[in-house]
């Protein structure tokens, strides 16, 4: 099987040597650019699988950069921002970015949310329509009447909190999900990163949802990055649509 390639859009020769580094390590290809020019050149030269493109170049707008990539190209991107910059990540995604990370970023971050979007693109991660039901770990979820039954059939009790945060995690299988990532899923909200609010709503989820919440095995700690859902999801058209 051919490898797939990255191409590493930044005007930091740091970061593009330790992406690459941690890219090839992971048995991809790499392609650098450092500018817009250098970047439109690199995707029709080598035609990648995926853009990582940091907005704030020193000389070009990473936003201008993913509009004039859209415009005659579907390659998944991934835009790489500041913590701070919440409007140029919903302009991004808006003008067609597929993810975003923060800076600073963990580097298995960066690799799960890769390997998350190829999947996307090549139509092998979950995808949830409302009629269907979601099954994992022998848990039952109706999104329609947002309705989440236990092994033995009984209602789990979720809020509309919990809920919302399972969803997440459920259209977001198996990849890792930073607090701040799932605090703007869950909520769109800004948050203080001293604020426990996602850890919390985590662990009461896990109370209603694991077997043992101390030990938990569906939803798994990244420590010193967020959470992953480790589990299987299977999606079944409900009675009434089949």
């Amino acid at each position: 099987m051919d490898k797939k390639t990255i191409l590493v859009v930044d005007d930091d020769p740091k970061i593009r040597t330790l992406l690459r580094n941690v890219f090839e390590a992971e048995g991809f290809c790499v392609v650098e650019s450092g500018t817009a020019d250098e970047t439109l050149a690199a995707l029709k030269k080598n035609e990648p699988h995926l853009v990582t493109l940091d907005l704030h170049l020193a000389s070009d707008n990473g936003l201008e950069i993913t509009r004039d990539i859209r415009a005659h190209s579907k390659v998944p991107i991934i835009m790489v921002t500041a913590r701070s910059d919440v409007i140029d990540r919903v302009v991004g995604l808006e003008m067609g970015a597929d993810d975003y990370i923060t800076k600073p970023f963990h580097v298995r971050e960066v690799v799960a949310r890769v390997r998350s979007v190829l999947r996307r693109a090549d139509g092998t991660e979950v995808e949830t329509a409302p009629s269907d039901k979601l099954e994992f770990d022998g848990i039952t979820v109706c999104p329609d009447h947002m309705e989440v039954l236990d092994r033995n059939g009984e209602d789990c009790g979720l809020t509309s909190g919990d809920f919302k945060l399972l969803m997440v995690f459920l259209t977001h299988p198996k990849r890792v999900l930073s607090r701040d990532q799932l605090m703007d899923l869950v909520g769109g909200q800004e948050w203080n990163p001293l604020d426990r609010t996602i850890d919390n709503q985590v662990a009461r989820l896990r109370k209603k949802i694991e077997y043992a919440p101390n030990d938990p095995k569906l939803i798994k700690t990244v420590r010193g990055v967020g959470y992953t859902f480790a589990s299987d999801v299977h999606h079944a058209v409900s009675e009434k649509s089949a």
